[in-house]
């Protein structure tokens, strides 16, 4: 065995050593580049070891010696100097069965996974190892490494090596579900809200800051009311609005207390004492919430964890998650709906909303976590208990055990001194207490007991009578087509036939009257579409001989046994549930069952297992008779006490960090414990069990393999068998680090299936026709696609709307060609073209075939789809800042995913974003929204005031940098670049600085004009290959930039004479290099007004003489389009009177959509003053003046369009292996104190390369204006579609009686123009807070008087604002009416038609903000380090209700204004008067 020195290095110190091992060529004639290697101490056979890739060889490191990076080193405690054993092993033997890997920080979408996959394949990776893909710009960790059963510290990549993404900055909602059980105390003797907060969230909170994990985190309150009451009459007015009805018609009303919304934190122990302070106050002031004096309500109590609203939060939660899409942001990825209860895991639900939210969950990849504080049942859990509408004798309760909900229980460490006994079971209360607990709490001691009864209590009063084990087998005896199963228990042989516990007649204790004929056969609902069941089997389970029953009922009349045995139970179709012990029954495999299996790893009996659920004792031998399978899941953790707190989960602790871990490799066994350090932290590997590889399987453990048909109800994995002495602990890893939804899955329906149950549908695509065509009609040229490349983009397409890719074992069979090994390809396939892929989710199936330049695309569809469910909620919520629980009004449906137009998003990638293929809303396509502001240093101006409104007083003119500014910035965007000449500067150096300080004849800092150099252009090549050719030459030197001013026009100056002075190289406006698709001599239109404007000295006017040249058709649209006039602005124009001989002529596209599409072009509005001197008015509020102005330019615009679209190149800095692009959507127009709007939309990019494209554009707008990110919906009203259900708006009133002697205001003015002064004096109040105008487009509606509604946002991005007039005769308040629940429904979404309309402002927060800038704007010199924020909304809700005698202050200054505008009117009018006499 040879040995080698092993030497370290530290990589980047030295070119030669930058790869993890360094070795010589000579040493090893027979490797090559892309061998593994193993490592390992000659002494330590067993110990770690190491397996690397050679990446490259290195003459450099002399004979005998290898190098490998130190941080390996250290972290498998290799020693330099030391002599070690090398050899190269076979990648198979060390192959991984999964891999997990960590990120942070970004957003890596489903398609970048599945790139990231196959860039991995073929890799040799080890524990901590560092991954940066730069091709993507991902950058990511591994984290967890498993082979046959064992985790282990370094392996090999193959193409079957399942990996598993986990991101350390999700988005999370906690629900903490505030039921009676809250206020009760566990066997320690703590309240369950303290054992959840001081218990289980703060344990959260400290792995979270461990892992230093940044989730994106709400944290919400909830609970459900129920009221005593039999009928709607009994509420008064105010109270109905909200309330619904349950199935026993009971009323109730739910309840949402949002704590936190959207924060990220590094130290979330603060919360921890915020929700102290709810919890004292939250029962109280939600049971009393609807008291007002003198007023009857019904009486209100708690509901328990059973009964409580936990699919509603869920729904909820997906309401948001679904829309991921629309407020995309590149900081996070992952979702995670984490609900909290005190309950032990059983819920009573409606089996409609089951089948909604298994259905949402299970499509939208969403994990959801259910947590419990409770004590662990003896039954399986997660439980869900149909509600039982059906009030026949014989109706059974059904069950359902959600696989797709992951379970946890969490117990605390206390130890009682004089037992370690934890009970599992939770007495009932008797008597008097039970009305409290149980709803409706009538008092009759006939409806206790039946309140006792429908918890299924009776046994406690009747034990004697029941064989209770015949009950059970009787009632839950499998079905004959079930038997097959290996785990099935012996059942016993007893014929005794007893009807369901709760169904006696107890109810109504109408023992004599019974008769057969009452005892209907009744056909159950199928609970889950998942189950199985067999048609024939019609499992009447008579007794023998039925012709006596009425005799048996006379002759024992009055015993209660006679009842007990002859109710027949018929049970059409197939087995209930038996919570006790599921794994009788098994279910149909399906796509759903397996959509998270590639998450779990395989255990060490090669089962898939999830490693929170421990085994209590070690399994024992079999015993005769029993088939009971050893699963042995002794959890990687595992420490032998039932406490699941003392095995803190893996990656948390450090000595118990890897209690399991083997070393890598499956040749060489370690015999002695290993220790091995992991950053600061140190890990055991401990030593492997000996026996776990040489030993074949047990017998009798099934050899669950994705392809058999059946699989366990309980569980995530449908591979564990429940038992009761499984202890279930805490998830911790899925709750620091969520795992994103897998992007392979293994389960594909067989043939007979596939015929049977699904509708087949396809069409070809042939990418090479399509792009030829419309090559010839387009009139920019684009590189078009590959076929492989469309191939491979429509695979991405389908994995980013959730679909996964199914691996198959067998080869798929594919015409000709040689197939590759599986359905997910490498990414350099051999000689073949043939390629094929399958891909699922839900019950749909896409076959993607690639044969030659054909693309073959087969859907399979369910020939029997689930109907469509939608259910209408209604619930109360209370927001932070919010004062009140407002109402809100939500929808849950079920998406039919069979509906998505695939074939369009198909077609649009073929002809690479085609205008005829355009993105339409149905596509759900990316979007990332951005408003442009000016940057204005508020928050220490505001810190000086104390006061908010100091708008515009203090904030300095600067409209001209800020229009210089964002034309720089759509410069950018259009990727343009000027031609320049240093040489014609230095003539012009002095006069330019001369310029410098006389500001207002010319730009303080233009845009890069540079006059014409013929030999130094950059020429602007479009093709994506080429985009960006010299990004670093065209240095930014605009300081000392600016147009030379070197001659005046005389004022009689001829057209022809400015012309020629305009097309001058050096002195003239200064063209963009040539660009394709733009004619060459190209200029903007802003940069010739205002070239114009320095040269004119007398009162021509800049924009008349361009227009005078157009007509003269000395320049033109840049499209060649001669109609369209000059329009001032970023709006190309070039010159028509040029050499069309010279070498870099380039003549127009004389198309003008096509122009359009490729080109922003932006008119400037509401700035002609920076052209041209006007003059100066004195200013008369708009909501005064005689005939007010227009609200925004949509009513002046002679465009009228808001928005235009044009095609965007997304991978400016070429680093994407994937051809990448995207459409940007901007405001057509640009006026200064208004929001500039930019949306850019994607389907075919990757989030980091987009984030990169937007980041380059943040930092080019950065000197007088900036970029912040928005939602699709500010204001997230309720009742709307796509709001987030628990956002709303704060309602802010206006006070509008502040005039003395209770005047009107606006008396003046006629009627019919005082509700629309009313928005202008809202506005105006909005202007002094430095709130901008936002324009949106119309909302059209056909036959309804749509309310005008504007929208503002603060200058610094922070809030919104929306002011709206639903009629033209808007009432004012009652002083009367003090309605809190108004708020919620501020216009008029109340059914009750007696609110007076109040006048008011709606305010919301940006909660695109990062959480570190929006925390970071605390008021210095304020008393408590207040936020800005705030502190804003504070001081305008005293100024809207005239605190200080502030609004009544504004309102005569504005009249003064009035005043003297009206005084210098009459003067100026008096002195032509004089002159004209």
């Amino acid at each position: 065995m040879k040995l080698y020195k092993l030497n370290t290095h530290t990589r980047g110190c030295n070119k030669s050593y930058d790869a993890d091992l360094v070795m010589n060529l000579k040493d090893h004639p027979n490797a090559n580049v892309g061998d593994v290697v193993e490592i390992y101490a000659p002494d330590e056979e067993n110990g770690t070891h190491l397996l690397l890739q050679i990446t490259e060889f290195n003459g450099s490191c002399g004979r005998d010696v290898i190098s490998i990076e130190s941080g390996i080193a250290i972290a498998f405690k290799m020693r330099s100097y030391s002599n070690v054993v090398m050899r190269i092993v076979n990648p198979a033997d060390v192959a991984l069965d999964s891999i997990e890997i960590t990120f942070k920080d970004q957003y890596m979408g489903r398609s970048e996974m599945w790139r990231l996959k196959t860039y991995l394949t073929d890799t040799c990776v080890y524990v901590n190892k560092k991954i940066d893909y730069n091709d993507m710009q991902i950058r990511c960790q591994v984290y967890e490494m498993w082979s046959q059963g064992e985790r282990v510290a370094s392996g090999v990549i193959t193409e079957d090596t399942k990996i598993v993404f986990r991101s350390s900055t999700s988005m999370v909602y906690l629900f903490l579900q505030m039921s009676s059980e809250m206020w009760d105390f566990d066997i320690h003797g703590d309240l369950y809200f303290e054992k959840a907060v001081n218990g289980f969230l703060t344990e959260l909170f400290q792995k979270w800051r461990k892992l230093s994990c940044n989730h994106e985190v709400t944290i919400v309150l909830f609970s459900r009311t129920f009221y005593a009451a039999k009928s709607l009459d009994e509420f008064p007015e105010h109270m109905r609005d909200c309330l619904q009805q349950d199935y026993k018609g009971r009323f109730y009303e739910d309840f949402y207390r949002v704590a936190i919304q959207n924060e990220r934190c590094d130290d979330w122990c603060t919360v921890l004492g915020q929700l102290r302070k709810l919890f004292t106050s939250y029962q109280a002031t939600v049971l009393r919430y609807h008291e007002r004096e003198n007023m009857e309500i019904p009486p209100a109590t708690n509901s328990s964890a059973t009964q409580g609203n936990f699919l509603e939060v869920l729904n909820i939660s997906l309401n948001t998650f679904e829309k991921h899409y629309l407020d995309r942001t590149f900081d996070r990825t992952g979702q995670l709906s984490v609900v909290i209860t005190p309950g032990v895991g059983v819920f009573s639900v409606d089996r409609e909303l089951t089948n909604i939210t298994k259905q949402r969950i299970i499509d939208n990849g969403v994990g959801s976590d259910l947590v419990c504080v409770g004590e662990q049942p003896l039954h399986a859990v997660p439980l869900l208990k149909f509600h039982n509408k059906d009030t026949t004798l014989t109706s059974a309760d059904d069950y359902s055990l959600p696989h797709w909900i992951n379970l946890s229980f969490y117990s605390t460490n206390k130890k009682i001194a004089y037992s370690s006994f934890i009970p599992r079971i939770k007495l009932p209360l008797f008597g008097s207490q039970l009305t409290l607990h149980d709803g409706v709490g009538e008092g009759e001691g006939e409806e206790n007991e039946r309140h006792f009864l429908s918890c299924n209590q009776s046994e406690y009063k009747h034990n004697s009578l029941f064989d209770y084990d015949a009950y059970d087998e009787q009632i839950f005896q499998p079905l004959p087509a079930q038997s097959t199963c290996s785990l099935q228990r012996v059942v016993r042989a007893k014929k005794t036939s007893v009807p369901s516990l709760e169904t006696y007649a107890y109810r109504n204790n109408d023992w004599e009257n019974l008769t057969p004929t009452q005892i209907p056969a009744m056909r159950r609902k199928m609970s889950d579409p998942d189950i199985h069941h067999g048609t024939s089997a019609m499992l009447a389970a008579l007794q023998p001989d039925t012709t006596n029953l009425s005799e048996s009922l006379a002759s024992e009349k009055n015993s209660r046994r006679a009842i007990v045995s002859i109710a027949p139970i018929v049970r059409p179709g197939r087995a209930l549930i038996n919570p006790f012990d599921p794994s009788q029954v098994t279910i149909k495999l399906t796509s759903n069952r397996r959509r998270w299996t590639h998450i779990f790893p395989k255990g060490p009996t090669g089962v898939l297992i999830q490693q929170h659920h421990y085994q209590a004792v070690p399994a024992k031998p079999n015993q005769p008779g029993q088939q009971r399978p050893l699963q042995q899941i002794q959890s990687i953790c595992q420490s032998g006490s039932n406490n699941n707190n003392d095995q803190e989960d893996y990656g948390c602790d450090s000595g118990e960090q890897y209690d399991r871990v083997s070393s890598h490799t499956l040749i060489s066994k370690s015999a002695s414990s290993q220790s091995f350090v992991m950053g600061d932290e140190k890990i055991d590997f401990f030593k492997r069990r000996q026996n776990s590889l040489m030993n074949p399987l047990p017998a009798n453990v099934p050899n669950l393999t994705a392809t058999q048909a059946k699989s366990y109800l309980w569980g995530a994995t449908g591979e564990q068998e429940w038992t009761p002495a499984i202890t279930t602990g805490v998830d911790w890893k899925s709750l620091t680090i969520p795992a994103c939804l897998p992007i392979t899955t293994d389960y594909f329906p067989d043939k007979r299936s596939l015929n049977n149950d699904y509708v087949i549908s396809d069409y070809t695509l042939l990418p090479d026709d399509v792009n030829h065509d419309y090559a010839q009609s387009r009139a920019v040229y684009r590189k078009p696609l590959s076929t492989e490349e469309v191939c491979k983009e429509i695979v991405s397409q389908r994995l980013a709307q959730g679909f996964q890719l199914i691996v198959v074992d067998e080869k798929p069979p594919t015409a000709g060609g040689c197939s590759s090994a599986s359905a997910v390809l490498p990414v350099k396939p051999p000689c073949e073209t043939n390629k094929e892929y399958l891909l699922s989710i839900g019950r749909i199936f896409h076959k993607i075939s690639l044969s030659g330049s054909v693309i073959t695309v087969t859907g399979y569809r369910p020939r029997h789809p689930y109907p469509p469910i939608n259910v209408d909620y209604r619930y109360r919520f209370h927001a932070p800042q919010h004062e009140t629980y407002e109402i809100s009004g939500v929808n849950f449906t079920t998406e039919k995913l069979e509906n998505f137009n695939w074939n369009h998003m198909d077609l649009y990638i073929c002809t690479r974003g085609d205008v005829d293929y355009p993105l339409m809303e149905s596509l759900k396509y990316w979007r990332y929204r951005m408003y442009l502001l000016p940057r204005e240093n508020i928050v220490s101006k505001i810190a000086s005031c104390q006061r908010c409104d100091i708008f515009p007083d203090v904030t300095a003119d600067n409209t001209r940098e800020q229009v210089e500014d964002f034309v720089r910035l759509i410069e950018a965007v259009s990727k343009l670049k000027r031609q320049y000449a240093r040489k014609a500067r230095q003539h012009d150096t002095p006069r330019i600085t001369e310029k410098h300080h006389n500001q207002l004849n010319s730009p303080q800092q233009s845009i890069n004009v540079r006059p014409k150099l013929e030999n130094g252009r950059i020429p602007r090549i479009f093709p994506a290959t080429d985009a960006a050719a010299a990004p670093g030459i065209a240095a930014r030197d605009d300081q000392d930039d600016g147009f030379p001013v070197d001659i005046k026009f005389s004022p009689n100056a001829t057209l022809p004479e400015i012309f020629e002075a305009m097309k001058h190289p050096v002195n003239g406006v200064g063209f963009f290099s040539q660009t394709q698709s733009l004619p060459s001599c190209t200029f903007v239109s802003y940069d010739a007004l205002m070239w114009l404007k320095t040269r004119l000295n007398n009162g021509r006017h800049p924009l008349d003489l361009l227009e005078a040249m157009r007509k003269e058709r000395m320049i033109c649209h840049a499209s060649g389009d001669w109609k369209k006039p000059v329009v001032p602005g970023f709006v190309f124009y070039y010159v028509v009177q040029q050499d069309k001989n010279a070498k870099d002529y380039a003549p127009p596209l004389d198309d003008y959509s096509a122009f359009v599409n490729e080109w922003l072009e932006i008119e400037f509005q509401g700035c002609s003053f920076l052209w041209h001197d006007e003059p100066v008015t004195t200013p008369v509020p708009n909501f005064l003046r005689d005939s007010p102005a227009p609200q925004s330019w949509t009513e002046t615009s002679s465009n009228k369009r808001v928005y235009r679209q044009s095609h965007l190149e997304i991978d400016v800095n070429q680093k994407s292996d994937r051809m990448e692009w995207g459409h940007v959507k901007h405001h057509t127009v640009l006026q200064p104190r208004f929001a500039f709007e930019i949306v850019v939309e994607w389907v075919t990019s990757s989030g980091p390369i987009v984030a990169d494209l937007i980041g380059g554009w943040m930092r080019k707008a950065n000197q007088f204006n900036f970029l912040v990110s928005v939602p699709a919906d500010p204001m997230a009203e309720p009742f709307t579609k796509k709001s987030d259900p628990l956002r709303g708006p704060i309602f802010i009133p206006l006070c509008t009686t502040f005039l003395p002697n209770g005047a009107t205001l606006f008396d003046e003015f006629p009627e019919e123009s005082r509700a629309d002064r009313m928005l202008f004096l809202q506005e105006a109040i909005l202007g002094k807070f430095g709130f901008l105008p936002c324009v949106l487009e119309k909302k059209y509606s056909v036959g309804k008087d749509l309310p005008k509604e504007y929208q503002y946002v603060h200058c610094t991005g922070n809030m919104f604002a929306l002011i709206r007039c639903a009629t033209n005769n808007y009432q004012v308040e009652s002083p009367i009416l003090k309605e809190a629940n108004v708020t919620r429904c501020v216009y008029g979404h109340t059914n009750n038609t007696n609110v007076p309309k109040k006048v008011g402002f709606l305010w919301a927060w940006n909660h695109m903000i990062p959480n570190k800038k929006w925390k970071a704007q605390t008021i210095n010199n304020s008393a408590d380090g207040e936020l800005f924020q705030l502190k804003m909304l504070k001081d305008f809700r005293e100024f809207c209700s005239n605190s200080d005698q502030r609004l009544s202050t504004f309102w005569t200054q504005s009249q003064e204004l009035k005043r003297r505008a009206q005084k210098f009117e009459n003067n100026n009018n008096n002195t032509e008067e004089v002159k004209l006499k």
